[in-house]
């Protein structure tokens, strides 16, 4: 039997979690069942579940999987933009995160085993978020009378309502300049500080 390259492993794992985020959007955590998991896989359980031990391995793979992309984007241009992404629909976020997103959340809430689970895993978008604060303000772009630590608990805070704004379908289109405002309220205010430095 000739064995399977891994760019085969890999385009195949990939099919099965871009499926599976299309399912847990639609169905929920609860109602993606192992057949609508095949449906929006084109795939046989046997084929999924080579790949991912079960169903709550193959979430939280797709749940880590966009928190790596999430970082990604964080690390080359701040959480800000991450909000503007989910906002316009385009970046590198795929198009259903966002159901990911709230589905991870309500886990979060509810299955304290999922929760334990998640913790494990979730500090790589604090990280990155930190690390790029850290970055800003030793450029001399981040605002020094806040600790970076409260800069990155403050943007996290913001995502989370942004992503509960969205999920209540409520309107979105005017909330770029409350994200420029948001991006502005972290910033290093020159003038102000070289004042207060004369004052």
């Amino acid at each position: 039997m000739p064995r399977v390259s891994q760019d085969h492993l890999a385009a195949r794992r990939r099919q099965i979690l871009n499926g599976a985020r299309v399912c847990f959007t639609r169905h929920g955590y609860e109602g993606a069942t192992v057949r609508r998991l095949e449906d929006a896989t084109g795939l046989s359980r046997g084929a999924i579940f080579h790949h991912f031990r079960d169903k709550e391995s193959l979430f939280l793979a797709l749940a880590e999987d966009d928190a790596r992309r999430m970082a990604d984007v964080v690390a080359e241009q701040g959480l800000v933009q991450v909000m503007r992404d989910l906002l316009s629909g385009t970046g590198e976020l795929p198009a259903d995160w966002l159901g990911t997103r709230l589905e991870v959340s309500r886990r979060l809430r509810t299955d304290p085993e999922f929760r334990a689970r998640w913790a494990e895993r979730s500090e790589q978008l604090t990280a990155a978020t930190r690390k790029r604060l850290l970055w800003q303000r030793n450029a001399g772009n981040l605002r020094d009378d806040v600790s970076v630590d409260v800069l990155t608990a403050y943007l996290e805070l913001v995502l989370e309502g942004l992503v509960s704004h969205l999920a209540m379908g409520l309107p979105a289109d005017d909330l770029e300049p409350v994200l420029d405002l948001v991006e502005e309220s972290v910033r290093r205010h020159r003038g102000q500080t070289a004042t207060k430095a004369n004052d």
